[in-house]
């Protein structure tokens, strides 16, 4: 955060499980200032949230109300206000939750996040990604796929979250690369791309052996002394191939948008190439912002 005074027109504001980021913002959806904290929703107590903000954002307050915009993991049960789910298909974002405070220069607001009865899914945060997405491409039908620890598999149509599926590739790959017997095979920085690629179409075309190749990891290391470039490609390879095979139906024959950070972007964009697929790359962190530009203009229409 720079140390000259600059006031916010309003804030926006993602607060993840882990991380926290903030922005001052001007009425038409400008960034003015910008700041980051691991002040996650995990680390704090529902008491702790308000002034958690206000130390962050002190120097874009002046004397009058300023109103503050949060998407994520703030609006959950654990968080500073439960905002409820709502239930698709539905528009990616619905009614904002006041959400009370006792510093009188800030009024908050919270997103709901989104569910799904039929085959019981959620999400908290996505769902403005797709919003500032949609804000781009109001056109758009087909599905998002969004990266990350809990990758979400999203169909769109006439500006509508129809449904959506959630797969928790990077959770596993994290932990079966720092506390499994893997950990040992994968200790690496780099990248092995035929590798990955060989990985993907192998659990792509037989799901059903990915417990087996994955230990084959594991075997390679010790009697052949495969490279941990090629074991971690691998390893990576295997995961989101049995995670396109889940979700086939979703990308089956649809036009596809990733959405995401432009590393994991490029990793699923070469993943689907490998399977005669393409689609578009868009950088989640700028969508959340325009998400969120979006719920701030509703709010005062």
């Amino acid at each position: 955060m720079s140390g000259k005074k600059t006031y916010a027109d309003w804030i926006a504001v993602d607060w993840g499980t882990s991380n926290l980021r903030v922005w001052a913002m001007t009425s038409d959806g400008a960034i003015k200032d910008m700041v980051t904290s691991d002040k996650g929703m995990s680390s704090l107590t529902p008491e702790q949230f308000e002034p958690t903000l206000i130390s962050l954002t002190e120097q874009w307050l002046g004397t009058t109300e300023t109103p503050v915009i949060a998407c994520g993991m703030v609006g959950a049960r654990q968080g500073w206000a439960e905002a409820p789910y709502r239930t698709v298909p539905t528009t990616p974002h619905g009614a904002l939750s006041p959400c009370s405070t006792t510093d009188n220069r800030i009024s908050v607001y919270i997103l709901p996040g989104l569910k799904q009865d039929k085959h019981p899914d959620v999400m908290r945060g996505e769902e403005t990604q797709i919003a500032g997405f949609l804000a781009d491409n109001p056109d758009f039908d087909g599905v998002l796929c969004l990266p990350g620890t809990h990758t979400k598999w999203v169909h769109i149509s006439a500006k509508e979250i129809v449904s959506f599926q959630t797969v928790m590739t990077g959770e596993l790959f994290a932990l079966l690369s720092k506390n499994s017997v893997l950990r040992h095979s994968v200790d690496s920085k780099d990248w092995d791309e035929d590798a990955f690629i060989d990985a993907v179409s192998n659990t792509t075309a037989r799901p059903e052996t990915l417990a087996a190749q994955m230990f084959q990891i594991r075997a390679s290391h010790l009697l052949e002394a495969t490279q941990p470039s090629v074991s971690k490609s691998k390893l990576s390879g295997l995961l989101i191939g049995a995670e396109l095979a889940a979700t086939k139906p979703y990308w089956l024959g649809q036009q596809i948008a990733l959405v995401g950070d432009p590393v994991l972007n490029a990793i699923y964009l070469a993943a689907l190439r490998a399977q005669g697929l393409d689609a578009t790359q868009h950088i989640s962190d700028d969508l959340t912002v325009k998400g969120l530009t979006a719920a701030y203009k509703d709010l005062i229409s």
